[in-house]
């Protein structure tokens, strides 16, 4: 059992002195089950805690989440409820496939919400870029067949992420399989609850992070390709180990300058090129165009005959010559199909011939 970091930075901190935050260290469990261990994070939708199942077998770590609706109003607090309750059964759901944490529980106590979740143990890549420095293209490459199948159904249960970063991406230690964190969904649809006794809305409603998160997403219409750009800066950092607002971006369009800090292949530049389009419909739709590209480079350069615009013209009718060995040369098969039948024809006029010699013109009607 590996010890866990001094909590008392932790506890002094006066935005985790919540129930939970007074638990880190001691000996108290939360509702009679949890023992809570040290926070892992914090945002302005609630606290994450890293804890322990003390009545599972082996006391198996778990996460924590507390979602902090901040509403006082009775209806408001209602809605806050029931979409808590629906977008835990879409965590539910997502959560049975293998690179997405199992949602373990769900529960409301004194007015906030709390999700409890697996815990992966293992780096994030943002972690693994600090340690051992930016990846190779083939290394992002192999990232991104990864990651895509992974967002490809997420975006078949209409869910968009709305945070994918370097940060949320967790390399597993146990199994080396990639493991995507921290759903937007439910904090956007807890946070946005404001009280109806007020007229103000509410100012948080912005799920995502600076600099990963596209324009539309930034005015809050994310769309699902607002995924595929985060996903995009995601392999620029992996590249480059730059975090995306140390680059520069084109004033008026607002692309990102990306080129002359990352070297790609020609045919890979493209496809993040168009991975990091500003305006939604020039980017790929979908998880599965993005990896039809990928799958695509390996067989370009066969491809391109195929691609002529100025086709070569068929072989004439003429015997293929001989390659020296007594063996003809290749006839496309509508080639060999066209002489054949201008063989037939000629047999078929020779055969009128000889039968009506005085009317050669005539021929057989079909």
């Amino acid at each position: 059992m590996s010890p866990i970091a001094d909590l008392s930075n932790y506890r002094s901190d006066p935005q985790l002195q919540t129930f939970l935050g007074q638990l880190c260290g001691s000996r108290q469990r939360f509702r009679d089950r949890y023992e809570i261990l040290k926070v892992l994070g914090r945002g302005g939708f609630g606290i994450t805690f890293l804890a322990r199942d003390v009545l599972l077998p082996a006391e198996p770590l778990c996460v924590i989440k507390q979602l902090c609706p901040k509403v006082s109003d009775p209806t408001a607090l209602q809605r806050a409820r029931r979409r808590f309750d629906q977008e835990a059964k879409t965590l539910a759901k997502l959560g049975n496939h293998a690179q997405i944490p199992l949602l373990l529980d769900y529960f409301e106590a004194e007015g906030e919400f709390y999700l409890v979740q697996e815990y992966i143990r293992g780096s994030t890549l943002s972690r693994e870029v600090r340690h051992q420095g930016p990846l190779s293209e083939a290394a992002v490459k192999q990232f991104l067949r990864e990651i895509l199948p992974v967002l490809q159904y997420i975006h078949s249960n209409r869910v968009i992420h709305r945070d994918i970063k370097p940060a949320n991406l967790i390399r597993c230690k146990d199994d080396g399989r990639l493991v995507l964190i921290d759903f937007g969904a439910v904090k956007e649809l807890i946070g946005r609850q404001e009280d109806s006794s007020t007229f103000r809305p509410s100012t948080t409603q912005f799920v995502g992070t600076v600099g990963f998160a596209p324009p539309e997403q930034l005015a809050m219409r994310p769309v699902y390709s607002s995924d595929i750009y985060a996903i995009g800066v995601t392999c620029l950092y992996l590249l480059s180990g730059k975090s995306p607002l140390e680059f520069d971006y084109e004033f008026v369009s607002g692309e990102v300058y990306w080129q002359d800090t990352v070297t790609v292949s020609p045919h890979f530049g493209k496809t993040l090129s168009r991975m990091l389009k500003v305006a939604p419909p020039d980017r790929y739709q979908t998880a599965k165009d993005v990896l039809r590209a990928l799958e695509l480079e390996p067989y370009l350069d066969n491809l391109v005959h195929c691609m002529n615009i100025n086709p070569r013209p068929f072989a004439d009718s003429t015997p293929a010559p001989s390659d020296g060995n007594g063996s003809k040369g290749y006839v496309p098969p509508l080639v060999r199909t066209a002489n054949a039948i201008r063989d037939w024809q000629n047999r078929l006029k020779a055969r009128q011939l000889r039968t009506n010699p005085a009317q050669p013109g005539i021929t057989n009607s079909f």
